[in-house]
């Protein structure tokens, strides 16, 4: 801008001419740029040719596996496929299962998607092969069956003492279910060899654990929190009772007659009176002493047990119909008399 004010005159020429040079020298590069300016700024939007030029989209699906239920063989090994317990999964599973409630007339739901049997335990696992297979792989570790113990006779014989427990598979937190802590035990009272005081002795402390139809004593305990605990203290209440039952406390030698719990037909008179029956009926002399009753084997005469057991009965259990018929026939045998029509 100086350069032209020095230069300029009035009606010259040359000034002009210097100042086009001046302005052609200094805008030459500028005037390429002005031109590149306003190609990108007047630039037109061509909506038509845009989307002409813009590509589908193209949607390429993947391809879908068939199920492994559906490819899995008839002969195959089911243990490589479910070797253990597991969630439920349906395409392991060539069965057609369903679980879940549903309106009447409608099919349950099927195992796809199924979260009814998700949520259970199954024992999919344990199938007759595979059990098989088990058992033959902890034969090793096991001893043979005893030859002698042929029957269940000859096992209760031998060993008579019965352990009862409980498994319980249940849909829980945990795999404990405080049922399976209860243990039972049950053994008849024939095969503990008591005497009739320990015999008596027993009873009175089992109370109602003892059944008199089959002779089995059961003992239940639940109170520990688990089976093993429940095991031993079991173990040990029968062995504390049967070392009990066996003990005679000084009381027990001053006993008389009015202090029996039951009716002892050997410490009553109706043992005398049979004994001076049967010295009558066959013309014996009666010069016994009290001792001598005490000691007198009523085992002996004949018919006399049925006797002893009837009246036993009727004093102990009561009378009944079935107490005074046993009692009448009993009497009739005893005294040679027919037998009641």
């Amino acid at each position: 801008m100086s350069a032209f004010i020095k230069h300029y005159r009035p009606n010259s020429f040359v000034t002009v001419f210097n100042v086009r040079i001046w302005r052609l020298s200094s805008t030459a590069a500028g005037v390429t740029l002005k031109k590149d300016d306003e190609e990108e700024e007047f630039r037109v939007l061509d909506i038509m040719r845009k989307n002409q030029r813009q590509q589908r989209r193209v949607v390429r699906r993947a391809d879908v596996q068939p199920d492994r239920a559906d490819k899995m063989a008839t002969d195959q090994n089911w243990g490589n496929v479910w070797p253990g317990p597991k969630t439920f999964h349906p395409s392991s599973v060539p069965l057609p299962l369903r679980q879940g409630y549903v309106p009447k007339g409608m099919a349950p739901p099927g195992k796809k998607a199924n979260a009814e049997l998700m949520k259970i335990p199954n024992f999919l696992h344990l199938t007759p092969p595979v059990i098989k297979a088990q058992c033959e792989a902890i034969k090793s570790f096991c001893s043979e069956w005893p030859k002698q113990l042929i029957s269940e006779e000859v096992i209760e014989k031998h060993y008579p003492q019965e352990i009862i427990t409980s498994d319980y598979c249940h849909a829980s937190p945990s795999i404990r279910n405080p049922l399976a802590r209860i243990v039972t035990l049950r053994i008849k009272l024939s095969t503990l060899n008591f005497d009739k005081h320990a015999r008596d002795k027993f009873l009175r402390l089992v109370g109602d654990r003892y059944d008199e139809k089959t002779d089995i004593v059961t003992i239940t305990a639940d109170r520990c929190p688990l089976r093993k605990q429940n095991l031993e203290y079991v173990n040990y209440l029968l062995t504390a009772l049967y070392h009990e039952a066996w003990t005679y406390d000084d009381w027990e030698t001053t006993k008389i007659e009015s202090d029996m719990e039951y009716y002892d037909f050997d410490l009553n008179k109706s043992k005398r009176n049979l004994i001076d029956w049967h010295l009558k009926a066959n013309n014996q002399d009666n010069k016994l002493t009290d001792d001598d009753y005490k000691t007198f084997d009523v085992s002996k005469i004949p018919q006399a047990d049925g006797y002893i057991a009837a009246v036993s009965s009727i004093m102990n259990d009561g009378e009944s119909a079935a107490t005074l018929k046993k009692y009448d026939a009993a009497v009739r045998k005893l005294l040679g008399l027919p037998e009641k029509v």
